[in-house]
C-alpha cells in the first residue's frame, strides 16, 4: 500500500534559512553603524563621518544608476548628486528606514528623472555601425571594431519591443510602475523593496505579480501577439545551438 502524499509539503532547505538569517543580521549591523555615522555628522559636525558614508555606499548608488541609465558617465553623476542631496538633506533624515534605503530612494528618483528626460529626447537611439564617419571618410565603425552586435533586423525588433515596454510602463499606475522598476530594472531584492515601501515581503510579491499582470494586459492591447494567453518563448527566434542547448534571441 502506497501512502498518500497529497498533504506533503517539503520543508524549506535549512541552509537557505540560515543564509537569510545571516543576511538580515548583517543588514541590521550595517544599519546600526550607518546610524552612528549619521549621529557623528549631525551632532558633532564630523565631516569624516559623511566621507565614510560616501565610501560605504557610493558603489551601490553607482550600480543603481547604471542599471537604469546604462551609461557610466551618467551613473557617476547620479551617484555624486545623490550624496550632494544627502549632505544637504541629512538633517531631515528621520531614521524611519535605514540610511542605505534612504540613499537608494534618492538615487532611484534621480535616475528615473534622468532616464525619462533622455527618453523623451530620443537619446536612447543610436547610430548604425554601418554609418560612414563622414562624407570625406567612408570608413565605418564596424570595419574597425570586431563586434558581436545583432543584425539590423534583430536590433530593430529589440528596439521596437523595448519601446513598447517603455510605453506600457508609462501607462501603469505610479505604484506598479515604481515597484516593477525597482525589481526588474534595478534588480532590487524583495527585502530592499519591502524596506523602501514599508510593507511586508509577501505584499511586495503580490504587488509585483499584479503589476506584471497589468503590464501583460497593456502589452496585449498594444500588440495582439503579446496577449496574456501567448507564451514568452513565442516572442523569440532560435539563434544557435550550444552543446545541445538552443540559445534564443529577441
Amino acid at each position: 500500500m502506497v501512502a498518500s502524499t497529497s498533504f506533503f509539503r517539503p520543508a524549506p532547505p535549512v541552509h537557505s534559512e540560515t543564509a537569510r538569517t545571516a543576511r538580515e543580521s548583517l543588514s541590521r549591523r550595517e544599519a546600526q553603524y550607518d546610524a552612528a555615522l549619521v549621529r557623528r555628522f549631525l551632532d558633532d559636525g564630523d565631516e569624516s563621518a559623511f566621507a565614510e558614508i560616501v565610501a560605504r555606499h557610493r558603489e551601490k548608488m553607482y550600480s543603481v544608476a547604471f542599471a537604469l541609465l546604462r551609461n557610466s558617465a551618467d551613473a557617476e553623476e547620479i551617484a555624486q548628486d545623490t550624496f550632494i542631496r544627502a549632505h544637504r538633506g541629512l538633517v531631515n533624515f528621520r531614521g524611519d528606514s535605514s540610511l542605505g534605503t534612504w540613499l537608494h530612494r534618492i538615487a532611484v528618483n534621480l535616475s528615473r528623472n534622468r532616464y525619462w528626460y533622455f527618453f523623451r529626447r530620443h537619446r536612447h537611439t543610436t547610430r548604425s555601425f554601418d554609418c560612414a564617419f563622414s562624407d570625406e571618410n567612408p570608413a565605418t565603425l564596424s570595419s574597425l571594431v570586431a563586434s558581436p552586435a545583432p543584425s539590423p533586423v534583430d536590433q530593430a525588433a529589440t528596439t521596437e519591443f523595448s519601446t513598447l515596454i517603455a510605453q506600457c510602463m508609462e501607462r501603469l499606475g505610479p505604484g506598479h510602475r515604481d515597484i516593477l522598476t525597482r525589481r526588474n530594472v534595478l534588480n532590487c531584492t524583495y527585502d530592499e523593496i519591502a524596506q523602501a515601501f514599508g510593507i511586508s515581503i509577501g505584499t511586495v510579491k503580490s504587488r509585483i505579480a499584479r503589476a506584471r499582470s497589468n503590464l501583460r494586459v497593456l502589452l496585449g492591447k498594444a500588440c495582439p501577439e503579446f496577449a496574456p494567453g501567448s507564451l514568452p518563448s513565442q516572442w523569440f527566434e532560435p539563434a544557435r545551438r550550444s552543446g545541445g542547448v538552443e540559445i534564443i534571441r529577441a
